[in-house]
């Protein structure tokens, strides 16, 4: 049983699984309605009537079940209106608005260019990414549902068989109607996030359509339908699971099999009865009796102690204010902020550098080590994504202030302005201890389970994760300065150039690229997103460096004052913020300006931008803020962080 069981001790699929069942809930109570009366048409309209109030709420940045509510009842009482008409069926009004809705939400999401992958979650659903907040508003749903039905149950029965005895016996068909249709509103709204608007009908009609068969009673059919809904939750949630396929759509079609098994079992029953069909079912389920095997019981795969498994990738800013030291950590999906103090009499801070987890803030002679809490292990072919509490770790002198940190699951390198590199224990790190690191010198990248260093003298080996000496590479990189670590290798700013060293076929590869022409200034520090082949400098105060490293190129964009600069990669705009304030978007291939926004006063102190997936973020020292930038959507500023410090040390983990 451990390949039934093992799905359901990761936390996000405990909450996916309870989410499911609420919604089954909300769905059986609704869609036993929509079935027996053949509401099917409208349904499927208001779900698609969302999409304009969802689009809308993302790209204000409100809540997408609030923008799906107001669009979902101005669907509802445009049906209402628009079918009291007399000149054409109800039908035909109900077509319009879902051709109108839905046209409406094409075009709002057509102008801006960053909502693919929130449309994909509006459309199929992202059940493991239910919340605990998202758990209450759903038990919230199922209780107005349930005193909706309650309180309903003799208009609609009267409604569904017979309006005019309706009217007769008092029970206002009309105001009955409406309340029917805002259950229904109620259940699509609450189902979207789960399953998605494409995928609600496999929860809202399949568990009651499935239910039918097996009675004839309203009340038992939607108790039916929600164990029916319940069932196709957890058996879509173990498929999925094992199987690597899209958990919303997984429970949807576990759904819609569930009513042909139904159909057929209830052919069966009419052809052979009721004994006939007891003895195939007990002739199946001996046939699949077997021994239970001996379970070995093993962590899950994945499990790490002491940290909850999420469904997405856990992004945190961590902010300092290098006068008093004092720590800031925001949690970008929850917008929650952690505080963490200065130390008494500690001396000012002056770098924040991060290996994807955790933060080290170099302060006087000595380095402290801050723990996000959030992080993702990369195993190639999928994600693990891990969520644990924020704390500092603890601290260690260190001659030198930080520049730069790489991480690997053993090793975190923190590379040092003197040229050298402490190489801590990484999983020591995670269980709050902050052992002696690796002194070495040189600047060492943790890369394929090896460690790549290149020394002042302007040699390059690889060696094994102590620092011992290992096997020199051909080529020299003099007077490094800057590093990245890449998808496709690691890369050494030098006097020249650039060496990039890469595995092929188990081998370490070293392969100069070479500045295109002489006069502009070296780069000496590399910015880029996390996993993204191109990277990003600053040419002094008269231009940005672009370098391809999967085409092995160097590009020069001259731009005037150029205080900070990064970039996604292949696709996206080159992001410079220059001493102004004014943020330009610049095109990766020609260097023209594609976008500007003016963002704060002329800059002040250092500034940071961070580039993930899907936003950029800037740190205002004035404005005692962080900016979250929207760069595929014209620099759009999409939320604005304000703080009780002044950002001007900032990192972004959890990628």
């Amino acid at each position: 049983m451990e390949w039934l069981i093992a799905p359901f001790e990761v936390a996000f699929v405990q909450r996916a699984l309870w989410g499911g069942l609420l919604v089954s809930c909300v769905c059986a109570l609704a869609g036993t309605w929509v079935v027996v009366r053949g509401m099917a048409f409208l349904g499927d309209a208001m779900a698609h009537g969302m999409l304009p109030g969802v689009a809308v709420a993302a790209l204000l940045g409100g809540n997408l079940i609030v923008g799906a509510a107001i669009s979902c009842t101005a669907m509802a009482f445009g049906v209402s209106v628009l079918s009291r008409s007399k000149r054409f069926a109800a039908d035909t009004a109900i077509g319009l608005l879902f051709v109108g809705m839905l046209a409406a939400g094409v075009i709002i999401v057509s102008r801006s260019q960053s909502f693919a992958v929130d449309l994909t979650g509006f459309l199929f659903g992202d059940v493991l990414a239910v919340r605990t907040v998202d758990l209450w508003y759903l038990v919230a749903a199922v209780g107005l549902a349930l005193v909706v039905a309650v309180l309903g149950h003799r208009a609609f029965v009267a409604l569904t068989f017979d309006p005019r005895k309706a009217h007769t016996l008092g029970l206002h068909p009309k105001a009955a109607h409406i309340a029917l249709v805002g259950l229904v509103t109620l259940a699509i709204v609450a189902s979207f996030h789960v399953v998605g608007t494409l995928l609600v009908f496999g929860l809202l009609i399949a568990p009651p359509a499935a239910a039918v068969y097996w009675s004839d009673r309203i009340p038992v059919v939607m108790v039916l339908a929600a164990l029916i809904g319940g069932f196709s939750t957890a058996a879509g949630l173990v498929v999925s699971w094992h199987a690597g396929t899209a958990a919303g759509a997984t429970i949807a079609a576990v759904a819609v099999g569930s009513f042909f098994v139904s159909a057929v079992v209830s052919a069966l029953r009419e052809r052979f009865g009721k004994v006939g069909v007891a003895a195939l079912a007990a002739v199946s389920v001996a046939g699949c009796a077997a021994t239970e095997p001996v379970i070995v019981e093993e962590p899950p795969h994945g499990y790490v102690a002491g940290a909850e498994e999420m469904s997405e990738a856990q992004t945190r800013l961590v902010v300092s204010d290098p006068a008093t030291g004092d720590i800031r950590v925001i949690d970008l999906l929850t917008e929650q902020v952690t505080t963490l103090a200065g130390r008494e009499n500690a001396p000012a801070s002056s770098a924040l550098v991060g290996d994807g987890r955790f933060g080290f803030l170099s302060a006087g002679g000595s380095v402290r080590v801050i723990d996000s809490g959030g992080w993702t292990v990369d195993h190639a072919d999928h994600r693990h994504y891990y969520s644990a509490p924020v704390r500092e770790v603890g601290g260690i002198a260190a001659a030198g202030g930080v520049v730069a940190a790489y991480g690997d699951p053993a090793v975190s390198a923190v590379v040092l302005d003197s040229g050298a590199t402490l190489a801590f224990d990484r999983v020591a790190l995670g269980d709050g201890q902050v052992r002696e690191p690796h002194r070495i010198d040189g600047i060492a990248l943790p890369y394929g389970e090896k460690l790549v260093v290149a020394d002042g003298a302007g040699r390059v080996d690889v060696r094994g994760r102590d620092g011992a000496a290992g096997e020199p590479l051909a080529g020299s990189c003099p007077q490094p300065r800057g590093q990245a670590v890449t998808r496709r290798g690691v890369v050494f700013g030098c006097a020249d150039g650039a060496m990039v060293v890469a595995q092929r076929d188990g081998a370490f590869v070293a392969e100069k690229v070479a500045y295109p022409a002489p006069g502009a200034d070296r780069a000496t520090a590399f910015t880029h997103r996390p996993g993204s082949t191109t990277l990003t400098a600053l040419a002094g105060r008269t231009g940005v460096w672009t370098l391809d490293v999967r085409k092995k190129t160097w590009k020069h964009i001259p731009i005037a004052d150029a205080v900070a600069v990064n970039t996604a990669g292949e696709g996206s705009a080159v992001l410079v913020l220059t001493r102004d304030g004014v943020l330009h978007g610049l095109d990766l291939e020609t260097g023209a300006e594609t976008a500007r926004v003016a963002l704060t006063g002329p800059v002040e102190g250092e500034r940071v931008i961070q580039v993930d997936p899907n936003r950029a973020y800037i740190n205002d020292l004035n404005g005692r803020a962080v900016l979250e930038v929207a760069y595929n959507d014209n620099l759009r500023i999409a939320r604005t962080f304000p703080t009780d410090i002044a950002p001007g040390l900032m990192v972004e983990t959890g990628l």
